[in-house]
C-alpha cells in the first residue's frame, strides 16, 4: 500500500496486522480521488485546504492521501489499538503529525467535533450496516459540515441506504467494494 499522488507520492504505508482491518486498495483510492478531483459537483477545492475526517480509519490511508494532495488537516477516528498505531506510524513516515489528529473513538458514538469537516471518509467493516448509523452519529456530534462531501465504502452487494440530509452524488462498484459519494444537503 502506498500514497498515490501529491507531496508524498509513492510513500509506503503500513497496515495493522491481522484480519481486523481491510485497507482501501490503491486502485480504489485512486478512483475516489479522481472522481473528487474531476467531478463538476466537487473539484480541487473539495480536497485542497480541506478539513478531513477519516472515520473507521484503519491505516489512515484515505486521510493521508487527502493530506498528500493538499488538505489542511485530517482527523482519524479509530478504536482498534493496532490500527491506531499504524495511523501514527504512517503520519510519522510522512512527517505529517502536525496536520493529523488521531482520536481513539467509535464512529457510531463519536465525541463532539472540535470543528466540522468538509470531506469525510467512512470505511467501516462490510456487511454490518454501519454507514447510515455513522452518518447520523457523526452529524449529531458536529463532525460533518454543511455541504460536506462524504465518501463511504461498503461491500459491493450492500444497500446504499443513507439517512435524510444526504444525496447520492456518485455510486460505483470497484472490485469487492461499493463506493458511495454523498453530498450533505442540509
Amino acid at each position: 500500500m502506498r500514497v498515490i499522488a501529491g507531496a508524498w507520492r509513492g510513500r509506503r504505508l503500513v497496515a495493522p496486522a491481522g484480519e481486523g482491518t481491510r485497507p482501501t486498495a490503491d486502485r480504489a483510492r485512486q478512483t475516489v480521488f479522481d472522481v473528487l478531483w474531476h467531478a463538476p459537483w466537487a473539484g480541487r477545492q473539495v480536497i485542497e485546504g480541506a478539513r478531513v475526517l477519516d472515520a473507521f480509519a484503519g491505516s489512515g490511508a484515505m486521510g493521508i492521501e487527502a493530506l498528500s494532495r493538499g488538505a489542511a488537516e485530517a482527523t482519524f477516528l479509530e478504536k482498534d489499538p493496532a490500527a491506531l498505531a499504524a495511523i501514527r506510524s504512517n503520519l510519522r513516515a510522512c512527517r505529517a503529525e502536525a496536520r493529523g489528529r488521531v482520536v481513539r473513538a467509535d464512529a457510531t458514538a463519536p465525541p463532539p467535533a472540535p470543528a466540522p469537516s468538509g470531506l469525510v471518509f467512512l470505511d467501516p467493516p462490510y456487511g454490518k450496516g454501519l454507514v447510515p448509523a455513522a452518518l447520523v452519529a457523526l452529524s449529531a456530534a458536529g463532525w460533518i459540515g454543511r455541504d460536506a462531501v462524504v465518501v463511504a465504502e461498503m461491500g459491493a452487494q450492500e444497500d446504499p441506504a443513507r439517512p435524510a440530509g444526504f444525496a447520492i452524488a456518485d455510486d460505483r462498484v470497484i472490485g469487492a467494494a461499493r463506493v458511495l459519494v454523498l453530498r450533505c444537503d442540509r
